[in-house]
């Protein structure tokens, strides 16, 4: 009897959280389909009742072509990002090296850095370059908050690969390469997803990078052109907030679809054999 009745105080617990922790998203969808004019209200209503989709309207006919820049700056992010930490994380975690060490703590003190001073340092480069208000900058930029976080997932995943198979895979004449790329990055499916959702969520989602290293409407990401709207359409709630989910969808989408891999590669070398 106790422990039912811990179970349902659990559970009740569990349910509070999750509706204080929700309810956020859930006042943004029901201030997307509210009329301008219901906003107006003293107490405005829990639920809409004269549903419209004129925000969305707004919404995908001015800010559709800074959603398909972010995307594109998000998959490419996620491009580089593999390409640079799944060698590393092999070399840190199957090719005996002096410098695993100093690497990895290199890799854990980059994620303590706070991003305001990372910009500072990106934008005085750029400028010298010639990378402000460019594709490959904002890329490079998100690149250096997300290969960090990846090389400490892939390797803590790699770790976790018996030795002998890569040990076959060099008896039957493959190379180092061969067998990191054959046999490594395969059997590494569920922390490739997760650094890559992770990848793609910073570069998604980033603001600082974008508002410091654009000028213009050249390259207009959505969180920037998100903010410059809200600026421009103080009035217009609804349409503001219609952004906000539609810019949300390719989030959720995601993480529905790649939650089971997520789970397998955040857990992996969690618990010692």
């Amino acid at each position: 009897m106790r422990s039912g009745t811990r179970t349902w105080v659990d559970t009740t617990i569990g349910i509070a959280v999750c509706a204080v922790l929700l309810f956020p998203l859930y006042w943004m969808v029901n201030v997307s389909l509210t009329r301008p004019q219901d906003l107006l209200r003293p107490r405005p209503h829990l639920f809409p009742t004269d549903p419209t989709f004129d925000g969305y309207t707004a919404a995908l006919s001015t800010q559709l072509p800074s959603l398909v820049t972010s995307m594109i700056i998000g998959v490419s992010t996620v491009a580089l990002t593999l390409a640079i930490s799944l060698p590393a994380a092999y070399a840190m975690s199957k090719l005996k090296t002096r410098a695993t060490g100093p690497v990895l703590f290199l890799l854990l003190i980059a994620q303590m850095i706070p991003g305001v001073v990372l910009v500072m340092a990106l934008f005085a480069l750029y400028a010298q370059v010639g990378l402000i208000n460019t594709y490959p900058g904002l890329v490079l930029a998100n690149a250096t908050a997300s290969v960090p976080l990846a090389v400490i997932i892939l390797r803590a995943f790699m770790l976790q690969i018996p030795d002998e198979l890569i040990d076959a895979a060099r008896i039957d004449g493959a190379s180092s390469w061969r067998a990191f790329r054959s046999v490594v990055v395969p059997l590494s499916r569920n922390a490739v997803v997760t650094a890559s959702l992770f990848s793609f969520l910073f570069a998604w989602a980033d603001f600082l990078n974008a508002r410091s290293l654009t000028q213009g409407n050249s390259i207009v990401p959505f969180t920037l052109a998100l903010f410059r709207f809200i600026g421009a359409e103080t009035t217009n709630w609804n349409a503001v907030m219609a952004t906000a989910v539609i810019a949300s969808v390719p989030a959720v989408v995601l993480l529905v679809v790649a939650q089971r891999y997520v789970a397998a590669g955040v857990t992996t070398g969690a618990v010692k054999d």
